[in-house]
């Protein structure tokens, strides 16, 4: 989904801009549109809309070139599609009022379902990297937090923590550069970060009574602090050992031999008074180094 680099007859060349992120913005400006002629969307939820995909875009385009890819992948496109219609959950959510439960809860679901596509798409095309993993868990983290600022207010504040809790893992990483190390996979893992997001969208739907909703939410806010808290015990027994720290070198002075007299007296010559010799330097005390071991 890029533009070719093309030669001119003249000899020069000409590197396009890739447009697969263009399309993005595109495709995210109609559903949004979309929305707006359906179930109303105020100039809140057009903003928020519109901000979320330029800065989508930007991150992706950023993403493609630091990763020397020159289009986005099979993988990496339903990806985008997953991520544009996060975008109008966004817009929906933060547009005021109370948001269409009718169009939102599809959304989300479509959303969540296009989750266990993207990831089969890459490992059938052979096309997994580095890219696509990270783009695909920050969709994820996204569409977490956006339903946990719609449930806040029905639910508690308590709920926020689920969609902040990657967030909060990442900004500890900065202080306790260890946390920032290279988990290894665990399935585990992916059905916890999986169950969040079904919990949500049922919490979302308003089918449950208001107490059983709270309990489900309650109960995937635990297993998600158990799978983080598992992670952060993983990554501090593995962090890198401290370097060893060396000896500091102590100056010791230690008393020189006693020094001789400064000044000796000459015998007198010719009846002329008796001549003193100049004073000796003084002699320096000797130093010592002693190596002392850390405490």
């Amino acid at each position: 989904m890029t533009d070719r680099v093309v030669d001119h007859k003249h000899g020069g060349r000409v590197s396009t801009v890739r447009n697969g992120p263009l399309v993005g913005l595109i495709v995210q400006f109609v559903l949004l549109a979309g929305l707006a002629g359906t179930v109303g969307l105020g100039v809140v939820g057009w903003l928020a809309g519109l901000a979320y995909a330029g800065v989508l875009c930007g991150l992706l385009r950023r993403g493609l070139r630091a990763a020397g890819a020159d289009r986005l992948g099979p993988a990496d496109r339903v990806t985008l599609a997953r991520a544009l219609l996060v975008g109008g959950v966004l817009a929906l959510v933060v547009d005021g009022g109370p948001a269409p439960v009718a169009v939102l809860v599809p959304l989300t679901a479509v959303a969540l379902a296009l989750d266990a596509v993207d990831g089969q798409v890459a490992r059938r095309t052979g096309t997994v990297s580095a890219l696509g993993a990270r783009f695909d868990m920050e969709v994820d983290s996204f569409l977490l937090l956006v339903l946990s600022v719609h449930l806040a207010p029905s639910i508690g504040v308590w709920v926020l923590v689920i969609g902040g809790m990657r967030y909060a893992f990442v900004a500890a990483s900065w202080p306790l550069p260890w946390m920032g190390g290279t988990l290894p996979p665990r399935f585990w893992r992916k059905v916890v970060a999986a169950a969040q997001g079904v919990v949500l969208a049922v919490a979302a739907s308003g089918l449950l009574p208001p107490a059983a909703t709270a309990a489900l939410v309650a109960g995937a806010l635990a297993l998600l602090v158990e799978s983080f808290g598992r992670d952060v015990t993983w990554l501090w027994r593995h962090r890198p050992a401290a370097p060893a720290v060396r000896p500091v070198p102590a100056v010791e002075l230690v008393p020189a031999a006693a020094a001789p007299p400064t000044a000796t007296a000459l015998p007198a010559l010719s009846g002329r008074p008796a001549a003193t010799a100049p004073p000796a330097p003084p002699v320096p005390p000797a130093v010592r180094i002693v190596a002392h071991q850390p405490a």
